[in-house]
């Protein structure tokens, strides 16, 4: 299937690793000119080398293929600064992709007002500043799409993940609404929700699991499999075709949709 998506220019924050890498795989291999974001230095360098090697005519093209930028999402400024620098490259952004921050998971005994505050920081700001700030443009230009990465953890509260669900509660409160304000000015806003996803994540979130439970990371990850209906654990593509589907014209008529992508482990109705 022709996603339609040649020669779009694509901003992934959080897009050095893990879900936001494999989405960048996935926007270059359907032709789209694509930015990646994240606020360490280190692991932009490496998604670079691992993307300039899998579309070596992407590493060098003009106009850019291929663009990173460092950034903090949870800072304002950073956040513009980043919009500039992109479409100072590649022009106008006609997909943003939110992958970036991830809330520290922590037992409830070892919650403080301080990591309530850095949960928002990590996951909320984080989405919430690049998503208004590129919105607003795209509405001016009558085109768009908008595809969030939210974590299932804003569904089903966790025991270690409470601040870090909320984050993740809200910005589904703010998918559904930007969808329903933009919706006339062209504007798609849609998100996804991983469940158990084969990601570094995964092993914060064992050993938090792990240390709650008193086992060990090893036993947590096998009772975790064990819930799962499908038998395993989602791949980071996975994850990314959903998301590629969602950003294409494929998609016209989905927007303020929140789609479930934890292999049915939840059997919930929304």
């Amino acid at each position: 299937m022709d996603l339609e998506l040649g020669n779009k220019v694509v901003v992934i924050t959080g897009g050095s690793k893990g879900i936001g890498l494999s989405c960048a795989h996935g926007f270059l291999a359907e032709g789209a000119r694509v930015a990646i974001v994240s606020r360490d230095a280190g692991n932009l360098a490496r998604a670079q080398a691992e993307l300039a090697a899998a579309f070596p005519s992407a590493a060098g093209a003009s106009p850019a293929r291929l663009l990173t930028v460092s950034g903090e999402m949870s800072d304002p400024a950073a956040t513009a600064a980043m919009i500039e620098q992109v479409e100072r490259a590649m022009g106008p952004i006609d997909v943003l992709v939110t992958s970036a921050g991830a809330a520290r998971r922590t037992p409830p005994d070892e919650l403080t007002p301080a990591a309530w505050r850095a949960a928002m920081d990590a996951k909320y700001f984080s989405y919430v500043f690049p998503i208004d700030a590129v919105i607003k443009r795209m509405a001016a230009r009558g085109t768009g799409a908008i595809v969030n990465v939210i974590g299932a953890g804003g569904k089903v509260a966790s025991p270690v993940h409470m601040a870090g669900g909320a984050a993740n509660a809200a910005l589904m409160l703010v998918t559904a609404g930007m969808a329903n304000a933009y919706a006339a000015k062209g504007i798609r806003v849609n998100a996804v929700n991983p469940g158990l996803t084969l990601t570094e994540r995964l092993k914060e979130g064992m050993l938090a699991d792990a240390k709650l439970a008193g086992i060990t990371p090893e036993e947590a990850l096998i009772r975790a499999k064990a819930k799962l209906p499908l038998g395993r654990i989602a791949t980071p593509e996975e994850i990314a075709n959903a998301v590629l589907f969602l950003a294409s014209s494929k998609a016209s008529y989905i927007s303020g949709a929140i789609v479930a992508m934890d292999g049915a482990v939840h059997p919930i109705v929304v």
